[in-house]
């Protein structure tokens, strides 16, 4: 794999800096969504029990460089104590003599967060003087962030330079399901994705086209694809500037053998709201008052039934306006179907992005993928082939 693992470094004795990503939305003094604060306790609870001390590094939302009190870390101690079930002692410095009084501090069982990372202006221009005061504190480098690997900051980047390094349990379990998806998968692999807009997206199709066998394209992209076959699309949304962006990208998939499925039927509305009025169409015959808001059934089927002659699924994006119904049939059930083939032990499904994690639990099939990753930006730029600052240098 290139990397090591919290079993391959002794911790003993040591102090662990570990760079966790527990950015977790509020609503005044309350934190409306522990998921990301849940998700490091097997990395911390694994740390302790080899007998290292836990200090957290993080950052909270984006203060720039400036000390923002209503983005301290301080805020979110309840709830991180909540759910580790350990006592935090709470640095109010990540750097520096303050922190390091909190680290002698805390006992053998408690658990260490430093102050927001962000609050130095040197930790999103990975400054090597703020990675160094950061690795005074510590002796071992633990990257549990994979959502933050894509930014080569001080405590994301720099920190693995400088001090024995491995990757968390989240992180290992991204790398491992990323690397079962596209890193050396089993075949046939099928690729959905869908969105809004090919122009966000133009580089994740042009690296998917040469490493997929099926290339499954939803929402309001497929419909500027539709516009590069000639058909017309109403009033969807669509990039009509972009058509000929699509039909390139068609072009090289065909040349790189690989098939892609666009819908072949529609469902249609005058307007964009639960319950509008709606019918389903084939795709060259969408009104021309009508807007695209969703795949239709034959479509689905046909998806399918590619996806259960498939090993591997990679999933990123809803094939509809999922968000109001009845738009989200067909990202319900092509999502439902993947699940099941999933359960079965024919297929692995690795999924990741906002609004795929939520069309995904929407559906009720989240619990099944082999993997859902929460990383967003980090997830897409590595389907886009992109290295990750913050894994690449844990391979170092």
């Amino acid at each position: 794999m290139g990397w090591n693992t919290l079993d391959d470094i002794a911790m003993a004795g040591k102090v662990v800096l570990a760079r966790v990503d527990i950015n977790v939305p509020m609503e005044g003094a309350t934190v409306t969504d522990t998921t990301r604060i849940d998700k490091i306790r097997p990395t911390v609870e694994d740390i302790i029990a080899r007998g290292g001390k836990v200090v957290l590094l993080a950052h909270f939302d984006r203060p720039k460089g400036k000390v923002v009190p209503e983005m301290s870390l301080s805020r979110i101690l309840p709830s991180l104590e909540a759910s580790l079930g350990r006592k935090v002692v709470f640095g109010a410095d990540c750097i520096g003599e303050v922190a390091a009084e909190a680290i002698a501090k805390a006992g053998p069982a408690e658990v260490v967060l430093l102050e927001n990372t962000r609050f130095h202006p040197g930790e999103e221009k990975n400054d090597p003087e703020l990675a160094k005061a950061m690795a005074a504190l510590g002796d071992i480098y633990v990257n549990d962030a994979f959502s933050a690997a894509h930014r080569a900051h001080a405590s994301t980047e720099g920190l693995a330079h400088l001090l024995p390094h491995a990757a968390g349990r989240l992180m290992e379990a991204e790398l491992k399901a990323l690397e079962a998806a596209l890193g050396t998968p089993a075949r046939p692999v099928m690729a959905v994705v869908g969105g809004a807009k090919v122009s966000t997206k133009l580089e994740l199709l042009g690296n998917l086209v040469s490493r997929v066998d099926h290339l499954a394209i939803g929402g309001g992209m497929a419909n500027t694809f539709l516009l590069a076959q000639g058909l017309e699309v109403g009033t969807s949304l669509a990039e009509r500037d972009m058509a000929g962006t699509a039909a390139e990208i068609i072009e090289k998939a065909k040349a790189a053998g690989c098939s892609i499925h666009l819908p072949v039927d529609v469902v249609v509305a005058r307007e964009f709201k639960a319950g509008a009025a709606s019918e389903i169409v084939v795709a060259s015959a969408c009104p021309a008052d009508a807007m695209i808001l969703d795949a239709g059934p034959e479509t689905v089927a046909r998806l399918t039934a590619v996806m259960g002659q498939c090993a591997t699924l990679i999933w990123n994006g809803p094939l509809g306006a999922f968000e109001i119904p009845p738009f989200d049939m067909a990202t319900n059930a092509a999502a439902a179907e993947a699940a099941r083939l999933t359960r079965a032990g024919r297929l692995v499904s690795v999924a990741g992005g906002g609004d795929t994690v939520a069309a995904l639990n929407g559906a009720g099939a989240a619990e099944d993928f082999t993997f859902i990753s929460t990383a967003g930006g980090a997830f897409l730029e590595w389907m886009e082939g992109k290295d990750l600052p913050g894994v690449k240098a844990l391979m170092g």
